[in-house]
């Protein structure tokens, strides 16, 4: 039996969120069919990992207050849709994560975004930090973020998606040959650091790729497959995929990128049996207004 939530502390030690965790589960198994899902499910799901009923509930309301989820009645029971804005988050992500180590093997143009977001702005200053990491940004000070690839496009996309092109500039540039960059870069992202929690994913899951792997129920494959992916989540905005003119890649990104992709697949069939069973909403006699099904595709 998977130890499913008396550790949410996970891999990497970081406290896991139950609203981050729902995303996770977001993605994974209601974006790539645009599900519409039974509320009641979703609760049921958070508590597979040690959230409270109250938990459950608060999360998806403050999902849905953020404008990434839609709640939607029908008859005596409660639903939730994807917004426009969390689909496109989604897909954001899934560029990120599914070409992880994918990237170019020289420095051809670095991006560097400033910005003086006012105080009166704070949250739309902290989802652009949290969008910028996502992109594999790094911080120098306050306000100025570098990346060592060209990101025009992508940053552009984020700062007009907040409405703040009014306090961003953006500049494309190479860094100067002539001065010694591995320093600067060792400062900006700590490669021994990220390393070790490459390490830490690989011992966490890397004992679910081992032929003599005991089969995992349906219930468990949800968990691992869900805990596997939520995990690796946080690499994108941790890993720069720094070019090799300036460092090396960091040991065991290979390994873990190996083993998410191993389990992501072949946990799939098992764990999406789970999700639909425990998002098959009850039947109320006379409500005929209730769909069936646990999830249906919104038209």
């Amino acid at each position: 039996m998977v130890n499913s939530g008396s550790e949410r502390r996970w891999s990497r030690g970081a406290d896991v969120q139950p609203q981050d965790l729902v995303i996770t589960m977001l993605g994974i198994y209601v974006h790539p069919h645009d599900r519409t899902v039974w509320s009641g499910g979703l609760v049921s799901l958070l508590q597979d990992f040690d959230f409270s009923h109250g938990a459950a509930r608060i999360a998806l309301s403050r999902l849905a207050k953020r404008g990434l989820l839609d709640r939607i009645r029908s008859g005596r029971l409660a639903f939730y849709a994807l917004t426009a804005r969390s689909r496109h988050l989604l897909d954001e992500g899934d560029r990120r994560i599914f070409t992880l180590g994918q990237g170019p093997r020289s420095a051809e143009s670095w991006t560097i975004l400033w910005q003086s977001i006012p105080e009166d702005r704070r949250p739309e200053r902290g989802r652009l930090a949290r969008r910028l990491r996502f992109l594999g940004f790094g911080t120098l000070q306050d306000g100025t973020w570098v990346s060592p690839h060209q990101r025009e496009q992508e940053v552009v996309q984020v700062i007009e998606d907040l409405g703040v092109g009014q306090y961003a500039a953006v500049v494309l540039g190479k860094p100067a040959a002539s001065l010694d960059f591995r320093s600067f870069v060792e400062r900006v992202w700590p490669m021994d650091s990220l390393s070790e929690r490459y390490r830490q994913y690989v011992e966490e899951f890397g004992p679910f790729t081992a032929t003599d792997a005991p089969e995992l129920t349906d219930r468990d494959a949800f968990i691992v497959r869900t805990r596997l992916t939520h995990a690796f989540r946080s690499f994108p905005s941790e890993d720069p995929e720094l070019p090799d003119d300036f460092m090396s890649e960091p040991r065991f990104r290979a390994e873990a990128i190996a083993i998410f992709t191993d389990l992501y697949h072949r946990l799939m069939p098992a764990s999406d049996r789970y999700f639909l069973a425990v998002t098959t909403p009850p039947a109320i006699p006379g409500d005929d207004g209730a769909p069936r099904g646990g999830v249906v595709t919104p038209s």
